[in-house]
């Protein structure tokens, strides 16, 4: 919270020791699995507007940026060299750490060719090649400076041969000065410029005019673009608008509260088999589920149990064809990984079947005995699988997280973590935060997904946790999001609480 409201103003760096850890709890929902050591600390940097960095070397440089030059309003570099292949290994940096080397204005790239010469580059990168002068990179980097399309200039130094490392440097802070003069005259927002002078010889003394200057200089391209990236995250979230806490008026708390107290007081089946976590926590049935999530306005299909395969063909048949039968056990965590998951079955015969299926598969692992039945629930074919789990961190508390879902996601990997409670703005950077964001918005042509309904389900998870602290665990997975304006149903769940 004091970050939050700090960061505003002053910009805080960190750097954060205890990256990893020998050994692993043994989780048992994808979210606590997927939680490693270090999701806690860098989802609560992204929150709260924490520039975080990986080394002290890193630490260092980005406060060097920050105290001499202002914070880029966006991810957009233009690069200044006199040498192609560090640009080039400028723009790769750039682009690896999420800025944008952006092409110039055909103004710009005109008023580069009437004095550069015509070996040279003019797009972005300007490789002005060995033979410019210091007059070259002043009106290159006033240039770039002033273009539209650029939030912040990188100017980059080889020494050739002959070398004017003191007449380049100063050549640099003059053009930047009288950049940022034209700019602050004029209304514009002030960008930041940063150097990269390359190698020993003469350059001592460029650095200490660039110092006297407040012009940021790096040993190498890497480093430049590091840095700021860094510090064009924090500019990031400056600009966006601070988020606001939402709670949902339908919510039937003392249900919920209902369902986690029986719970809680449960003594657990097969307690060895869930090994140390079995010792706190009691994992909930699927009625007990359906009735906490339903309490939370969360929608999940049709279902209903069965104990027998008479029961299940019973069952399926109350419930409507196809329907998708799935082992129900307080102990076994993920279904089909032991086979007890069978999906699309079509007729009451098929249905008895499955149910025997999935008890000599469990015979045959030795674990008949972990069975207390099969849930039974209706098909939902349409729509895109994400996942969205919570766990509890030591120090930290509650973590969100949400990615791509279904039985790959301990594979992929694609997920994103936040820590509770959520604001409205939270909800939609989450979303928006994994590599496959773009599947919900229609990927090459397939359909969307309601990305509303499904910011509106993360904040009512949210605000069950607000509710319900004891509320171990949870994996809504898969979660199906369908078409814009049809809302989201959660196929799937698992959900712990702490045991009394």
């Amino acid at each position: 919270q004091i970050a939050r409201r700090v960061s505003r103003t002053k910009p805080i760096a960190v750097v954060k020791s205890g990256r990893t850890r020998a050994g692993m709890r043994a989780a048992a929902s994808h979210t606590g699995s997927l939680a490693g050591p270090d999701a806690a600390v860098d989802a609560l940097c992204r929150q709260a507007g924490v520039i975080r960095t990986d080394t002290i070397e890193q630490l260092f440089d980005v406060a060097m940026l920050l105290a001499n030059q202002p914070v880029p309003r966006g991810p957009r570099v233009g690069i200044v060299t006199n040498a192609g292949g560090p640009g080039i290994l400028a723009s790769d940096a750039c682009e690896s750490h999420g800025l944008v080397v952006p092409a110039l204005e055909p103004a710009t790239v005109e008023a580069l060719r009437a004095f550069l010469p015509r070996e040279a580059s003019t797009r972005n990168p300007v490789d002005m090649i060995a033979s410019a002068t210091p007059q070259s990179f002043e009106q290159a980097v006033r240039l770039v400076y002033d273009d539209p399309n650029v939030d912040a200039v990188m100017a980059i130094y080889v020494p050739p041969i002959v070398t004017t490392p003191l007449e380049v440097a100063q050549a640099i802070v003059r053009g930047a000065a009288t950049a940022a003069t034209e700019a602050e005259a004029h209304g514009r927002v002030l960008k930041p410029v940063l150097s990269c002078f390359m190698g020993a010889h003469g350059i001592a003394e460029g650095l200490k005019s660039l110092q006297s200057g407040s012009i940021p200089s790096y040993p190498f391209p890497e480093s430049a673009a590091i840095s700021l990236s860094r510090v064009a995250r924090y500019g990031a979230w400056l600009e966006a608008p601070e988020g606001k806490a939402v709670r949902f008026d339908d919510i039937d708390s003392s249900e919920a509260a209902r369902v986690i107290a029986a719970a809680a007081v449960r003594e657990p089946v097969h307690a060895e088999a869930e090994g140390a976590g079995a010792a706190r926590q009691n994992w909930l049935r699927p009625d007990e589920i359906r009735a906490l999530l339903a309490a939370y306005g969360l929608r999940m299909p049709a279902a209903g149990s069965a104990t027998s395969p008479a029961e299940t063909a019973e069952c399926a048949r109350a419930i409507g064809f196809p329907v998708a039968i799935k082992l129900d056990s307080e102990t076994i965590s993920h279904k089909s990984d032991v086979g007890g998951v069978v999906l699309d079955v079509r007729t009451e015969a098929e249905a008895a079947e499955a149910y025997r299926a999935i008890q000599a598969r469990l015979r045959e692992l030795g674990r008949d005995a972990e069975m207390t039945g099969v849930t039974l629930q209706q098909m939902v074919h349409q729509g895109i699988e994400v996942v969205v789990g919570v766990t509890r961190d030591p120090a930290f508390g509650p973590l969100v997280m949400f990615g791509l879902g279904g039985v790959q996601v301990e594979l992929t990997k694609d997920v994103a973590f936040r820590v509770h409670p959520l604001t409205d703005l939270d909800a939609s950077a989450i979303v928006r935060s994994i590599r496959g964001h773009a599947v919900l918005d229609g990927w090459r042509g397939a359909p969307g997904g309601d990305v509303q309904a499904l910011e509106h389900l993360i904040l009512r998870v949210s605000q069950m946790l607000e509710d319900h602290p004891g509320i171990e665990e949870m994996d809504l997975n898969p979660i199906k999001v369908l078409s814009p304006g049809d809302g989201c149903v959660v196929v799937d769940a698992r959900v712990s609480v702490k045991r009394d």
